[in-house]
């Protein structure tokens, strides 16, 4: 790989983990406009360190969030803090039920199957409209919800399917206040993915070769920069009720790719 298009998909890969514009469509477009048809085991590894770079991002943009919940939790008392790591727990079983059971038909769509990432941008648009049209409210996310947020979530794990839209939009359509659903959106997904690097590298299926170090540093560096940068932002767009931009750029891109890949067929 490039060091120039390691550093491009690191960006993409940073900005659109939090931006509600699906990363994994991002990056399977990126993909293929940049020509870059790795091998499945480098391309894993890749997407794996990337999305590590984003994970570390969350962590040090929430790093006070975090001490805080774990602080409270150690208290050992059914506090607030021990019911929201409860809930992130109980969003979690959707994706990784389907994780566990459907990863193999989930990674046949990973192939360049920008058609499919188009619809999906269009699907996620639509989900941008209705959420940005929802008023702000304060109630928080309960324990029913975090479950509907949990399926928003696996059904995001199909390319094209924006996570943090997703997850936000349900959250939002449930009549959560929009920040409380940002903060839950953004920390819900940490957990799994260190439990999907976890099982990834002890599964063995990453292929490491030392001459794309320097590559899959750049592209880490990258992701994680772009990533603090996204987090932040999002966060602040969020509140200020922006997501119909959002929308917009996701249906644009998706007819886009859907053009693009009939013109290609």
């Amino acid at each position: 790989m490039e060091i120039i298009d390691a550093i491009i998909l690191g960006i993409i890969q940073g900005i659109t983990e939090f931006l509600p514009v699906s990363s994994s469509g991002h990056l399977e477009i990126g993909k293929a406009m940049l020509g870059e048809d790795l091998e499945a085991e480098t391309s894993l590894l890749f997407t794996v360190v990337l999305h590590f770079a984003t994970a570390l991002s969350t962590l040090v943009v929430f790093r006070k969030d975090i001490f805080d919940l774990i602080k409270g939790a150690l208290k050992f008392e059914w506090n607030d803090d021990l019911q929201f790591i409860t809930k992130i727990a109980i969003s979690m079983v959707p994706a990784v039920i389907v994780g566990l059971f459907f990863e193999e038909q989930l990674e046949q769509l990973f192939g360049g199957n920008i058609i499919l990432v188009g619809f999906m941008l269009i699907v996620t648009a639509i989900l941008l409209y209705f959420a940005d049209q929802a008023k702000d409210t304060d109630k928080k996310v309960t324990f029913k919800d975090a479950f509907i947020i949990g399926i928003s979530q696996a059904i995001a794990m199909l390319p094209g399917i924006s996570r943090s839209g997703a997850t936000i939009s349900t959250s939002v359509l449930l009549g959560n206040d929009k920040t409380k659903a940002a903060r839950f959106s953004f920390l819900m997904v940490v957990p799994l993915i260190f439990g999907k690097i976890a099982k990834d590298v002890l599964s063995g299926d990453l292929a490491y070769d030392s001459g794309n170090f320097t590559a899959l540093s750049v592209g880490f560096i990258a992701a994680f920069i772009a990533g603090l940068f996204a987090c932040t932002w999002m966060i602040s767009l969020v509140k200020k009720s922006k997501l119909i931009y959002f929308a917009i750029y996701c249906a644009i891109v998706g007819i886009i790719a859907v053009i693009f890949s009939m013109l290609n067929a």
